[in-house]
């Protein structure tokens, strides 16, 4: 299964280094979303995690960095995707530079898992909520039988978004999911890094290979 984590969307006292740190404990995908931070400051942001990271990073926004910083990927939001031409001609320019760079963006409708949208060849989707969050209010969307059955049908690689935790491996891996996308049980905790380690080793425990 592939392992994401997401960066947190408020400022993290030395999150760069933080994200560094978890690079260098094994993290191999980390989608930087931080919608409200300048392109400047990204750039910045970045600039803090060494050059040979940057491959392992796929960019919410400011996405015509991806070029600049030659990361792993972008990630589409719906605006992207309704300004289809304007982000046509964004993703050829990047892809002049990085032929290898890939796409993904995030649903909140199974449905959508079957619209297959050819102008964009998705490496993965997120779908979100899957699971009853402790962290906040929101609660999982769909029911079990419903993702396994869409899981089965969808071309997809489908990760799973919201309320991920490290009791989600399992059910997760039952259900079908490509991967899983960890945000709030990495960012809430005290010791990250410590965290995702603790990750790592539930995945080993279970036996769930790790892309």
């Amino acid at each position: 299964m592939k392992l994401i984590v997401i960066s947190s969307s408020k400022n993290i006292e030395n999150e760069a280094k933080i994200v560094t740190k978890l690079f260098e404990a094994g993290l191999e995908n980390f989608h930087l979303s931080k919608k409200k931070l300048s392109k400047t400051k990204m750039q910045d942001f970045i600039s803090k995690i060494p050059k040979h990271f940057h491959d392992r990073i796929i960019i919410h926004s400011n996405l015509i960095l991806a070029r600049k910083f030659k990361l792993r990927g972008i990630n589409l939001s719906s605006s992207n995707k309704r300004n289809s031409f304007k982000t046509w001609l964004l993703i050829k320019f990047i892809k002049f530079k990085n032929p290898a760079i890939q796409i993904t963006t995030s649903y909140t409708n199974i449905g959508e898992l079957f619209q297959i949208d050819k102008k964009y060849d998705f490496e993965y989707v997120f779908l979100s909520p899957i699971f009853d969050s402790s962290h906040s209010k929101f609660q999982k969307g769909f029911s079990e039988h419903g993702l396994s059955a869409a899981l089965k049908k969808t071309k997809l690689n489908t990760i799973a978004r919201g309320g991920v935790e490290i009791n989600s491996i399992e059910k997760a891996h039952q259900l079908g999911f490509y991967g899983l996308a960890f945000y709030s049980s990495i960012w809430n905790n005290p010791d990250p890094v410590d965290h995702f380690n603790k990750l790592i080793e539930e995945f080993e425990k279970l036996n769930i290979p790790i892309e």
